[in-house]
Formats: structure tokens, sequence, C-alpha cells
């Protein structure tokens, strides 16, 4: 066992399992389920961390709340994404209590990593703060800075972004791992890739992140097509729960300072070249909802053959649009990370209906960007690294109000 742990920590996976590979007993299957997992046999790995965890005694309890932090990151890793995190937070509260700062440290991050991809900020936040001030490990370092530049990318805070990801550069040429070093290489790159396309009255030009915060941060008032909602003056009004909605307000504000007719936002937001009455009076609902979500902001006004919008101080009105076209974009965003995604996980990560996510699966597989494998509940959907342009603005934001 100590022969084949040293040649796990050497990188010499077929050896470590080579020494253990007839052994059924508990810190036996351990090491073959993390041997498993690094040679990328993620389900195989899943199991066998499960049979340890089960054959280790109420007195290892440190043992099994190793196994326990193991298996959530390959889960992680499979991007199972459904449960909760109570139990790996349970076995790292255990981990530190009982002189195991290393493993309760990457469990942590587990954690956060785990909130980063659902949006959740706070879960987050909290658990990184369990990594401040702690003396991490070069590659655990280097994992944190990535956790907290993804973090800080979700809420438009690219200073903060750029800073963690100089720090997790540092640690990653520590550490002396090439895909770690490779990993943080291409998060730095992604602030000076196209993220958006403004479209404004004057025309059309793409925007990194860093001139996307500008926008934002600017006077104007934006209608971002990237997160589906209204910034003004650095606050934000969510429409994303409201895609009718928004879907009127981006063909509204893409003619800004003209119009559009009625039968043109009838085929744009109602999906049909045949309108009729109850289209029209169903399309003045509407206009009525975003009148009163948007009072104050943007005035909605009738034209002989339309509506117009404005903003109600008179400025100027934008429109962000995704780099990628289609209603796709996120779908395609979350795959663009290279991981095997199940349509539940890619689901819950959007907090939108996994039926949505099917329709834009069999789109992307129709336009041969992605290929499933697997069957039934086993099946997993994979597409190449999107190249020439960020993602950030297309995932799960963490943004006032939402």
């Amino acid at each position: 066992m100590t022969a084949a742990a040293r040649a796990l920590a050497a990188g010499d996976v077929l050896g470590a399992l080579g020494k253990v590979a007839l052994r059924s007993d508990p810190p036996a299957l351990a090491l073959r389920g993390i041997a498993m997992a690094r040679l990328g046999e993620l389900t195989r790995a899943r199991a066998l961390l499960r049979q340890a965890r089960r054959g280790f005694g109420q007195d290892d309890g440190v043992a099994r709340s190793r196994c326990v932090v193991a298996e959530a990151e390959v889960a992680l890793a499979q991007r199972d994404l459904a449960g909760s995190t109570a139990a790996l937070q349970t076995a790292a509260q255990y981990l530190d209590d009982h002189h195991d700062p290393a493993n309760a440290l990457q469990a942590w991050l587990v954690v956060a990593r785990h909130a980063v991809l659902l949006g959740r900020a706070t879960v987050a936040q909290d658990a990184l703060a369990r990594l401040r001030g702690a003396a991490l490990p070069p590659a655990l370092a280097a994992m944190a800075g990535l956790t907290r530049a993804a973090l800080a990318l979700r809420s438009l805070q690219v200073e903060a972004a750029h800073a963690a990801l100089q720090a997790a550069a540092v640690a990653a040429e520590h550490s002396g791992i090439p895909a770690l070093q490779a990993e943080v290489a291409h998060a730095c790159a992604e602030l000076t890739r196209p993220a958006a396309r403004l479209h404004s009255s004057s025309g059309e030009q793409m925007l990194d992140l860093r001139q996307v915060a500008a926008v934002l941060a600017g006077p104007g008032c934006v209608v971002d097509g990237c997160r589906h909602g209204v910034w003004k003056d650095g606050q934000w009004r969510a429409l994303a729960r409201r895609p009718l909605l928004f879907a009127v307000l981006s063909v509204l504000a893409q003619a800004w300072p003209g119009d559009v007719s009625r039968e043109a936002l009838i085929a744009d937001a109602f999906r049909t070249a045949h309108g009729d009455d109850t289209h029209r009076a169903r399309l003045r609902v509407e206009i009525g909802r975003l009148r009163a979500l948007l009072r104050g902001w943007l005035v909605f006004e009738a034209t002989p053959r339309g509506y117009r919008v404005r903003p109600a101080d008179d400025g100027a009105l934008a429109v962000l649009l995704p780099p990628v076209a289609g209603d796709v974009a996120a779908v395609a965003a979350l795959l663009a990370d290279g991981a095997a995604w199940s349509s539940s996980a890619l689901a819950l990560a959007l907090g939108t209906g996994q039926r949505s996510v099917q329709r834009a699966l069999s789109d992307l597989l129709q336009a041969g960007r992605v290929h499933p494998n697997g069957q039934g509940r086993a099946q997993r959907w994979r597409a190449l690294p999107l190249s020439g342009f960020t993602t950030a603005l297309l995932l799960p934001p963490l943004l006032p109000g939402d």
C-alpha cells in the first residue's frame, strides 16, 4: 500500500494499480478509485470510492471522510450537480477537527467549485473564505485562484478576476503540473477575448470583458441579451424568467430610435408568421407588463404601425448580444469546458427546464457542434472548447436582484 501510494503521488498511475489490483480491503479500494479517476474512468472510480467508504468502520472516520471528499470531486468532474453538498461540508468539518487540514481544504474547494457552477454566490464565497490565510499546496492554491476568478467573472468583477488569475498563474508554475498551467493560461486569455456584441444606433462592435463592464457601468441604459435583463447606472432588473417579455424588449431595443411593426413583433416574440387579433391583444398585454417592470427606465410608445422604446431620460440605449447567435448559446457555453454533461445537469446549472435544454442539444447536434455518449440516464454530451471568444457572459450570472 505504501509503495502504491508513493507511485500514485509520483504520477505512476499504472504502477500503483499493479500493486493493489488484487486487493479488496477498503484502503486498497480507495487508492484504486483515485487511480481510476486519474485515468478518466470516472464511473468506475466513483463506485470503488463508494465501496471503500462503506468498508471502513465507524472508528475510521477520517478515512470515511476522505472517501466522501474524493467521491464528491469525481462527481464534480462528471458534472453530477444534483443533490446537496451537506455531506461534503460535514466531512470537511470532521477532517478539520481531526487534524487533516489538507483534505479539509480540498473539500471546501470542491464545495466552492460546485456552487460556482450553479451560480450560488453566497455558498461559494463562504467556502472560499475557509481557504483564505491557509498554507495551501501550489496545486490547490492554483485551483482556488481559478475558482475565485470564475466567481468574480460571474459577477462582472473583471479586475478582481484578473488579480485571482495572476495568483493562480504563480501557484500553477510552482506546482510544476503542465495541465494546470495550461488551464490557468486559458482562463487568462478569456479576459482579452470578445465576450459580447454591442448593438447601438452607430452600429455593432465586439467587446471584451473589460469593455463590457465599462459599458454596463456607464450612464446609458443597456439591454443585456447575454444575461436577459436591463442595466442602468449600475443597477440591474432581471427578465431571465420572463423570456417572452425579453424577446419583445430585445426587438424594440435593437430598432431604437425607430419603431417596429406589430407583425414583426408578433413574428419574433410569438414565433408565428400568421398573427391575428388574439396575438395583437396579447402583444398589448406584454407591452403593458414591460411598462410596469421598467417604469422610470424605459418608455414604450405606440406608433401608427407598431411600438417604439426609448430611455426615460432621453439618453442612450444599447443592446448587448451574445458572441454566438441563437437560443443555444448558454448551453454551448457550459459545454465549452470540454466536460461531459448530462441534460439534467445542464438544466440545473442554467436554471431552466430540461426540455428546453434537450431542444438546444438537438439543435447543436444537427449543427455538428456536440456529440452524445451513452443512452438514457447515462447519456452525456460533450463539445470541443469554443475558440475565438469567451463564454463568461453566457454562464449563470451572479447579479444584483437575481
